[in-house]
């Protein structure tokens, strides 16, 4: 059977491994990050909420009769169902029924929600017995795209210990962690060198959570690095996003030792009631002594955090201004509280008036002039102070401030769509 695999704009881990198990299975399958098909059958793999919104994804799937949905979005089937009526969606992990799904379709599946007579018939997911897989499904083109300075971010294990309000990672994957091998892994980026891939990031959400049980296995992790950084070089990997209270000397010094050298921590805020609303599990201390640790170690330290989170007063976000002044931090990533579907921050924000949600609260203070929301003033407002904290700043051109504002002013616009579009089927949220 001629099976399509579309990836919208880039491709993901998911969909390579989902390409890998059809082509085993027989099917002549073709992966693509276009809207086009020739395909009997398309699975489309989506991660974002916002391109159920995307015309030309809608138009897409509408001129198609054998569509099947996954990623990320499908932890609410109903609202994908409803916005894009394919034939089914994949709400949880897709490789041991993916086979079955395309030759039989969507009945009596495991996972699986579609419409039948006006009703949506659905089924809870099963997670995978083992996540160790065939060879994906490599892409001629992989090598050419671009993810966060990475061809592409594998995955070596599933879940998180965490219970962070934001975060879709335990809702999708549950809190147990589940490992690959390190020979599946090693085989994978083996492979995909071949194929010319240079630079690989390893996922997942915390790294160092690969190989856990009941405590870090750091010789797992220490292991699994080395070997891929044999393989790669260690300019050509990296371990980007870590939690604070899940790092170490061994694991920052492997970090350190086999790959380019940096972490990526989620901190979040600089003010301890907002960790605690967040629950973050973590305190600012923490934050800071992590930061200092990777530092002391000779691993630069990019930082993660989130403003305009309900609940925020000024006073909390100017916490986190200096926190993110005194720690300078050699990066900076900022995002506006978005309402993942599946986590309880999506319902919390749903819960709330919107005049209570600074998103929608007009900026009266030094960038009034620009007319902001509070959330977006506070994003650029961060964006720029952590650009001038980094140990070496750049001078701010025209250019970069004109950039930063864009990406506050577009985060404010997709996040309000967002939320219009949840609040649509907010009784069918999870």
């Amino acid at each position: 059977m001629r099976i399509d695999i579309v990836s919208p704009g880039t491709y993901t881990y998911g969909s390579l491994v989902l390409g890998g198990v059809l082509r085993d299975r027989g099917h002549d399958v073709k992966i693509s990050r276009n809207l086009h098909s020739q395909g009997e059958v398309v699975l489309l793999s989506l991660f974002s909420t916002l391109q159920l919104l995307d015309l030309r994804i809608r138009d897409f799937v509408a001129a198609k009769e054998n569509v099947y949905v996954g990623g990320p979005v499908g932890l609410c089937p109903e609202m994908v169902l409803g916005e894009l009526n394919p034939r089914a969606v994949v709400s949880g992990e897709g490789e041991e029924i993916v086979a079955r799904l395309v030759e039989n379709g969507p009945e009596e599946l495991a996972g699986v929600a579609y419409s039948h007579e006006g009703e949506i018939i659905k089924s809870p997911p099963q997670p995978v017995g083992s996540l160790d897989h065939a060879l994906p499904l490599i892409p001629d083109d992989l090598a050419q795209q671009n993810v966060r300075g990475a061809n592409v971010y594998i995955e070596t294990h599933r879940g998180c210990l965490g219970s962070c309000t934001f975060c879709q990672v335990p809702r999708f994957f549950g809190r147990s962690i589940r490992s690959r091998s390190i020979e599946n892994i090693v085989a994978e980026v083996r492979e995909m060198k071949r194929r010319g891939v240079q630079r690989i990031a390893i996922s997942g959400g915390t790294g160092s959570l690969f190989g856990y049980r009941d405590q870090i296995n750091r010789e797992a992790f220490v292991e699994m690095i080395h070997s891929l950084s044999q393989i790669l070089g260690k300019k050509n990997l990296s371990v980007p996003d870590m939690r604070v209270d899940l790092v170490d000397e061994t694991v920052l010094e492997a970090v350190r030792d086999y790959t380019i050298g940096w972490v990526f921590f989620g901190l979040e805020s600089g003010s301890e009631r907002m960790l605690k609303a967040m629950r973050k599990g973590v305190t600012v201390e923490e934050n800071r002594r992590a930061v200092e640790m990777a530092r002391e170690l000779g691993v630069k330290v990019g930082g993660s955090f989130i403003v305009g989170y309900p609940g925020e007063s000024r006073e909390d976000f100017q916490e986190t201004m200096s926190f993110a002044e005194e720690t300078m931090l050699d990066d900076v990533f900022v995002s506006i509280a978005e309402p993942i579907p599946g986590t309880p921050l999506s319902r919390q924000i749903l819960d709330m008036p919107k005049e209570e949600l600074a998103l929608y609260q007009k900026h009266q203070g030094e960038y009034k002039a620009l007319r902001l929301s509070e959330g977006e003033a506070r994003c650029f407002e961060l964006m720029l102070q952590g650009e001038s904290s980094k140990p070496i700043p750049r001078a701010l051109s025209q250019g970069l401030y004109n950039a930063y504002l864009d990406e506050s002013r577009g985060q404010g616009r997709d996040i309000r769509r967002v939320i219009d579009l949840l609040d649509k089927y907010r009784d069918a949220l999870p």
